[in-house]
């Protein structure tokens, strides 16, 4: 079998169970697959598990900073403007963070602030700063997407694993 026709039918059947997987509990079935493909983006291996995970987690993290920010009394304080320079500063930090080698595979990390973001917006109306707070897969956000994303994570690797060894001639 061709690695293409491998990796395609072990991202796809992998890709069911995992949708089954994360409605069942859940968690953000779109943001597993980001980090799917960020896994294959950062090079498909074992280290670009690592770099996948710790940059996701890295942007989960600015993202809920930027997040209790908004919620705060200095979001109310600068009121319109709060959005753009809290996201600004939080996202210029986070790009900052590429210092330092745990942190330098920025698109992961932007991945993560993005997904954080996403599933935020989502439900804007509903997060307050408790939520943030809440130690629940899917009572807080933040935890909802960097558990689903670490997840994805490792359905890349088992997919990359599984395709690897449906290509290998016996």
């Amino acid at each position: 079998m061709t690695s293409l026709v491998a990796l395609a039918l072990s991202i796809g059947v992998l890709g069911g169970i995992a949708t089954a997987l994360y409605l069942k509990v859940g968690l953000a079935i779109w943001a597993g697959f980001i980090a799917w493909a960020c896994f294959f983006h950062t090079g498909g291996d074992l280290e670009a598990l690592k770099k996948t995970i710790v940059g996701n987690l890295f942007g989960i993290f600015c993202a809920a900073v930027a997040e209790g920010l908004l919620l705060s009394s200095m979001g109310a304080m600068l009121g319109a403007a709060a959005a753009p320079v809290i996201v600004g500063v939080t996202v210029f930090g986070m790009v900052m963070g590429a210092h330092f080698k745990a942190f330098s595979t920025i698109p992961a990390s932007v991945y993560g602030y993005a997904a954080t973001f996403a599933l935020l917006l989502q439900s804007i109306q509903a997060v307050v700063m408790g939520d943030l707070m809440v130690i629940s897969v899917t009572g807080n956000p933040v935890a909802k997407v960097a558990i689903s994303m670490v997840l994805g994570a490792l359905f890349g690797l088992v997919s990359a694993k599984v395709a690897g060894a449906l290509t290998k001639k016996a």
